[in-house]
Order: C-alpha cells, then sequence, then structure tokens
C-alpha cells in the first residue's frame, strides 16, 4: 500500500541509537528544537518528559523496529517555515549543547533536509489535518 510521501524519516545509523536509547530509557520522542541549546537540533526525550500542545505540529511517527514508533514534533511558528522540508534524522560524531538523550554517547542527532517537489507537498496537505500535523 502506498502511503504517500512522509514528513520525517530516519537514517539506519540513528534508529539503531534510538533502539539502544529506549532500551535505557523507554519510548522516546523527539521534538524539532527551533533555536535554543542547539541550533535547530532535533532532541530526543523520554515520551512525555517535553510536553506538547497546541502550538506543536506532530511531524509523523519514526518507525524504528520496535513496538512502539518514535513521535516526532515541531513547534507550530518554526512549521511555517519548514513545511515544504522534508526532514531526516541522522546521528553524527560529536557532542551537541543540548538536553538530548544521545548527548553522554558521544554522538548528536542532526536533521538533514531537503525540499518537497510540488506533488509531494499537494500530497501532503491532501492528508493533514489542516495545521500540518500527520494523519
Amino acid at each position: 500500500m502506498d502511503v504517500g510521501p512522509r514528513r520525517v524519516d530516519v537514517t539506519g545509523e540513528a534508529a539503531e541509537l534510538l533502539r539502544r536509547l529506549t532500551a535505557d530509557h523507554g519510548p522516546l520522542m523527539f521534538h524539532q528544537s527551533g533555536g535554543c541549546c542547539d541550533g535547530s537540533a532535533p532532541m530526543c526525550y523520554p515520551q512525555g518528559q517535553f510536553l506538547t500542545g497546541a502550538s506543536d505540529v506532530h511531524l509523523g511517527d519514526l518507525e524504528i523496529g520496535l513496538d512502539r514508533p518514535v513521535p516526532v514534533w515541531m513547534g507550530k511558528a518554526q512549521f511555517a517555515y519548514w513545511e515544504h522540508t522534508h526532514l531526516t534524522i541522522d546521528v553524527v560524531a560529536g557532542r551537541g549543547a543540548g538536553f538530548s538523550l544521545e548527548s553522554p554517547h558521544g554522538v548528536r542527532f542532526l536533521t538533514r533536509s531537503r525540499v518537497f517537489t510540488d506533488e509531494e507537498h499537494a500530497a501532503l496537505v491532501a492528508v493533514s489535518d489542516g495545521a500540518g500535523n500527520a494523519v
């Protein structure tokens, strides 16, 4: 079944790290930082530790080979700038300056991006809830 384009994906290396972090911390979530602490890095938290609400957009869920996917969120104001962009969460060597769970492991998550094609963007808008949230 073709589910169409996704707003967010994960590399194999980042998925492996997420599986290890899940074993240590339980279910996880991401919130794409809007500039605090570590620039605009994806921040990984135990699920529910970072509270989301009406000012956040659910970009989608990362399937990492566990029973539970990892939800990815972004602030609505930041989404207004990034809504035409596909994001891929990756991991690289080096420490970030934030509070993300991977920090003690000598690596940091980062977001790689590309602009959606017109067709991809139209397909995403057609299946969103009007506020950009994945449905």
